[in-house]
């Protein structure tokens, strides 16, 4: 699978084995998106750290300011 360049980043080459079941059901939730399965794995990964990013901030700022 190949990482298209986000923010900046060069891209890198990051390969993964799993089953075919799995990759299956990644083949239709991309199909879903119209994505292709290297698309929708990329997309789904940065919304992923998006969200632990965000939450951590959210954290972080309740503890500068107290949780209201």
């Amino acid at each position: 699978m190949r990482a298209g360049t986000l923010g900046g980043m060069g891209s890198t080459v990051l390969s993964l084995r799993m089953d075919g079941e799995l990759l299956e059901r990644l083949r239709q939730h991309a199909a879903r998106s119209g994505m292709s399965v290297q698309d929708y794995v990329v997309r789904t990964l940065v919304r992923e750290d998006f969200d632990e990013r965000f939450h951590a901030a959210v954290d972080e700022t309740e503890r500068f300011y107290g949780a209201t």
